[in-house]
């Protein structure tokens, strides 16, 4: 038996409606009318998301090698061991999002066997790509205290054999549901010594991609988890019970995972916005030093907060290395961009001009819980 969920009530359906109708707004910028930026804020969603689901797990990297990750690039900070562990984790994200184009694919054991060695490769004390031998528990790092037991090891192999047909399955009223039970289920089966939050996630992000949501870069919520590290820690304690508890009420799980959709939506279409405006008036400002276009998509890296190397601006304007030297060197005496640090650390920010346009462009941040609205189920016909 495996956590399951009931039907889902007239509110989350609201909500859920709600989502999916900005998601039809998100796919005309990535799908159907992609700017000249998309290519720029895909990568820097990846990243976003590669960075978040990473530091869940004490794995901490900067924005920059988080791109850098992302373009397959050396990193300019992070230790040998920190980069393996997000590379694979990388390498994991890609796999997944590349079987999940067969139109044939079917998720299965040696599938998820399969992410789970790209994601434990680096340290063998993991048993990269297998089930852990025996039992395992996570601990409070604070108190030592065991707050979680994984399922007993005999029940593993059947429990996940059902798990993957419920993946193959077409019940369910909706994706996001689906691929919330496939995350807690796997979390909460806890089948590997290590890295079983990192293949949750990825097995989440493969549901969503599986069914056929266009561009499933924006559709993963592993940064609003990263961004709600404590609360994705509470509902899973509340849930998961301290074990294998399926006969546990998974609502809280669902609803977490359901404002994560809305609300990293919300989010993602705010910074398309934000980037359409700004974007627009970047090329005018490099139009008039008869800079060519590419150079505005520089400046908008620049201020999306990240620190502009040769080698991400080569990945944004698609340039050899030789041309974005020159073109980050004409930014930087057209007082665009700032240089900063010599050689290997060699990096370029927004000037204070810059930084103005994007400041002018900027709009509200905030995002009520869709959750704390009436349930329009509950209303009076008379209200």
């Amino acid at each position: 038996m495996l956590y399951t969920y009931r039907s889902l009530s007239f509110q989350e359906r609201s909500i859920l409606d709600r989502i999916a109708r900005m998601r039809s707004d998100l796919r005309y910028f990535v799908v159907q009318e992609p700017r000249r930026w998309t290519g720029l804020l895909a990568r820097m969603t990846r990243a976003r998301a590669l960075r978040a689901s990473n530091s869940i797990e004490g794995i901490n990297v900067s924005a920059e090698d988080a791109l850098a990750a992302v373009d397959n690039e050396d990193p300019s900070e992070a230790d040998k061991a920190t980069w393996q562990a997000v590379a694979g984790y990388h390498a994991a994200m890609d796999y997944i999002l590349q079987r999940c184009r067969d139109p044939n694919f079917k998720f299965s054991i040696d599938m998820i066997l399969a992410i789970h060695f790209m994601i434990a490769q680096h340290d063998l004390n993991w048993h990269p790509g297998n089930y852990r031998p025996g039992w395992v528990g996570v601990r409070n790092t604070g108190t030592g205290e065991i707050v979680h037991e994984g399922v007993d090891r005999e029940r593993l192999e059947p429990l996940m054999g059902e798990l993957v047909e419920l993946l193959n399955s077409d019940s369910g009223e909706s994706v996001i549901v689906k691929a919330a039970m496939a995350h807690i289920n796997l979390t909460l089966l806890h089948p590997f010594s290590d890295g079983n939050g990192r293949a949750a996630r990825c097995l989440q992000t493969a549901v969503l991609a599986q069914e056929g949501i266009q561009a499933p870069i924006f559709s993963s919520i592993e940064e609003y988890i990263g961004r709600n590290q404590q609360a994705y820690y509470d509902v899973l304690a509340e849930v998961g019970g301290g074990g294998w508890h399926p006969e546990r009420d998974s609502t809280p799980w669902v609803r977490f995972c359901i404002t994560g959709h809305y609300r990293q939506a919300q989010t993602l279409l705010r910074r398309m916005k934000e980037a359409e405006l700004i974007y627009g008036e970047l090329v005018e400002l490099v139009t008039k030093h008869e800079f060519p276009d590419r150079t505005a998509l520089g400046l908008l890296e620049a201020v999306s907060g990240l620190r502009v190397r040769n080698a991400s601006y080569r990945a944004t304007a698609d340039v050899s290395n030789n041309l974005a030297s020159r073109d980050l060197k004409a930014l930087v005496d057209a007082k665009l961009l700032v240089a900063q640090g010599e050689r290997r650390g060699r990096h370029y920010v927004a000037s204070e001009s810059v930084l103005a346009i994007a400041a002018k462009h900027k709009l509200p941040r905030g995002i009520p819980d869709p959750f704390d609205e009436p349930d329009p189920a509950q209303k009076s016909l008379f209200d």
